[in-house]
Order: structure tokens, then sequence, then C-alpha cells
């Protein structure tokens, strides 16, 4: 399979949580189990609670090999991407297939939506680090922020998100999405940090927005204020900065394919530095590279808040 070929792979992206971490997709672009305003990759196109073998585990496995045995470790690999990825029903299955094919760390970046289903909680249970979200303190703004499938209640989600953290053997990192306005105001961030309390995660990453949204309401807290917002927890809390990336000198595993660089905008719109820092390019390179999948009409610039990032215009799914 040469690099044009991976499917279900993307990246490493340069994350702000798990440095270089090497994504893998598990269900096709927009399944999910949410609808969230704050989404990166716009509206969801099919909402759902069916679990299903979306993409085979053999297919995921073949090309994570090849990408392991052609490029440098990643910090990570992330099962995340264009959905909810516990909805894959073998995520288990690939999860311990992982693990018996190299050290490094597996990461399932969830919306915990499912995690009140016992047969999701101990799919999970061979990964070393699960960060779910909890976007939201009471039933109301569950429903406005996350728009979840009508089988999904507040309490249901809650409860889950308990049940699993106080069972799985790793790290639980649970990320607060807030929005000014909306969950970015005091009284609200109380209620979710009394839930936060009770679920007990090893930590709390509160995060805002970085980059376009699904809805342009969705709008980020300042950092300032999002520190006064950790005072609030009793928890360990990280406030997850929005800074760029470094971009990296030179390359660090050879210039990525057009391919490579589309899978990775597909999944996380970026910007120029976002890439290069990612794919292990030279800024110049990128601005290159990114200049021509414009002019063939391939990604397209999104301006927010002053920063470009790119996005690719079809989704491969």
């Amino acid at each position: 399979m040469k690099a044009t070929g991976f499917r279900y792979l993307y990246g490493p992206v340069n994350s702000r949580r798990l440095g270089r971490s090497l994504g893998i997709d598990l269900v096709p672009f927009k399944v999910c189990t949410y609808d969230c305003i704050y989404c990166q990759l716009g509206r969801t196109t099919r909402k759902t609670v069916q679990r299903q073998e979306y993409f085979p585990v053999v297919d995921i496995l073949r090309e994570l090999e090849q990408k392991l045995a052609a490029s440098p470790s990643p910090d990570y690999l992330t099962l995340a991407g264009s959905g909810e990825p516990t909805l894959n029903n073998r995520i288990g299955e690939l999860i311990s297939k992982i693990k018996s094919l190299t050290r490094i760390p597996v990461a399932v970046l969830t919306n915990g939506s499912l995690l009140w289903q016992p047969e999701v909680q101990e799919a999970l249970m061979a990964a070393d680090l699960v960060i779910p979200s909890l976007d939201a303190g009471d039933e109301h703004l569950f429903r406005y922020v996350n728009r979840p499938h009508r089988n999904i209640t507040f309490d249901r989600m809650v409860n889950g998100l308990a049940a699993f953290t106080r069972d799985f053997p790793g790290a639980v990192w649970l990320e607060v999405f807030l929005l000014t306005g909306i969950t970015g105001i005091k009284s609200e961030v109380e209620k979710i940090a009394a839930l936060a309390k009770s679920i007990k995660p090893g930590r709390v990453q509160l995060n805002t927005v970085s980059r376009p949204t699904a809805e342009e309401f969705a709008s980020p807290v300042p950092e300032e204020q999002m520190r006064v917002f950790a005072q609030m927890f009793d928890l360990k809390v990280e406030v997850i900065t929005q800074e760029e990336p470094l971009a990296l000198s030179s390359p660090t595993n050879g210039a990525p394919t057009d391919a490579e660089i589309l899978a990775l905008l597909s999944r996380r719109p970026s910007s120029l530095h976002g890439v290069a820092a990612g794919l292990g390019m030279h800024v110049g390179e990128a601005i290159k590279r990114l200049q021509a999948l414009s002019e063939q009409g391939e990604i397209s610039a999104v301006r927010l808040k002053g920063a470009v990032f790119y996005e690719r215009k079809s989704r491969p799914h």
C-alpha cells in the first residue's frame, strides 16, 4: 500500500494535549451520537446510536502496520476522527490488537455519550487514556449545545461517565468545552464543576473554540476567563491554550503526499503552522503545498478571529 492509499489514518496531528498524535478514524464522516454546535467538522450528517463495524478492523490494522514501519513513532495513537469512535462495535478488538502490535499508548477521544452501555465500557478497558466530554451542567443546555440523539438523556450520559471512570484502570481526562454566553458563565460552570467532582476524573481539561464551528454563534471564551473558571473545580485542571504549534525548521520524515495533507484537513481544520508541525514539514514547503491544493479546489481557507484555517472541501468517506 502506498501512502496515498491511507483511508483510516491521518496526521500525525500536532495536538495541544497529546503531542504528535496519529489519528485513527473508526466511522464515516460525521456519523455521530451528537450534533454539537461547536464541532469543527460542521453539522452531523447521520445522528445515530447504532453500533456496527463501520470500517473493518483488519484494514485499519494493515494501514497502521505500514505507517508505523515507515514513519517516526508518534506520542499517541488516537481513536477519534470524523465522528464518535465508540459507534464502531469492534473498537475493543482494535484496541487489543493495537496493544499487541506496538507499545505506543492508545488514547480514545469520545463524547462519552455511550459510556452508560456495559459493552462500551468493556471495549475501552485496554486503552491507556480516555478523554470523554462534559459540555453542560443540565439537560436543557445539554440539548442546546450537544444536540444528542433522542435516546441519550443527560442523566444517562453523566451516570455513564461516572461508572466508567470508577472502573477504568487507565487515565481519564474529562474535557469541558465552554462557550461564551452559553456555558461559559459562572452559574453554568458551577453546575459542571459539581458534576465533575462526582465523576472523579484524573484531571479536567477546559477547552474552548479554536477553529471554525458548526454554528457561527458558538464563540470562544477568553483565556483569562478560562483560568478564572478553572479555579471553580475541586480537581486538577488544565486550561487548553490556543497557542500555535511550532513548525519545524526541517522535515522529520520526508515530504508528505497530497493525500496525507487532505486526510488531515478532512478531520481537523488546521492553520499553516498546524499542518507543518503535525506532518513534519518546513513551513515554507507547507505554504506552497497548501496554496497549490487551494488552487486545485481541494481545500478552502476559513478565517476565525484573525487566524486562517484550511479545511478540505469534500470528505473522504
